[in-house]
């Protein structure tokens, strides 16, 4: 009974990784199915490579909560840990950002290519982010407008 709190973890750890993994499907099927087959004389190479990129920008963002979320066991199998809290903010927050951004952006590219100047202002939020603490680790007053 002491590890009742770690195995309810794992158990939300497992349902919450699976619905991304279905969101992530989802939208890739959605994508291919409207755009490649359904709008099939508009796809060019550059549909490809967009392809190809939200694969990456899911791809990455994925294994690294899949590592988070990944519970610890004791020599013995005892669960000791039922992995990362997937409700916190910080970069498991941005992680979950990105998917969903991406998943936003896939899926509006089929109506327009425009929606894919949308990463441009996650990059600019990024950066200021970034820099924001940068600036905070060298524990400089700056601010940043």
């Amino acid at each position: 009974m002491a590890n009742q709190g770690a195995k309810k973890r794992k158990e939300e750890n497992i349902r919450h990784m699976a619905k991304l993994r279905h969101l992530i499907i989802a939208c890739n099927v959605i994508y291919v199915l409207v755009r490649m087959l359904i709008f099939h004389s508009t796809f060019t190479w550059k549909h490809w490579m967009g392809l190809v990129f939200t694969s990456i920008a899911y791809f990455i963002p994925y294994q690294q909560l899949a590592a988070m979320a990944k519970p610890s066991y004791g020599d013995d199998g005892e669960l000791l840990d039922g992995g990362f809290d997937m409700s916190t903010g910080g970069i498991c927050g941005y992680l979950h950002d990105v998917i969903y951004i991406t998943s936003f952006v896939q899926l509006t590219s089929i109506i327009s290519e425009k929606f894919w100047y949308t990463y441009l202002v996650v990059r600019s939020h990024l950066l200021t982010f970034l820099l924001k603490l940068h600036l905070d680790v060298k524990d400089c007053t700056c601010t940043i407008l």
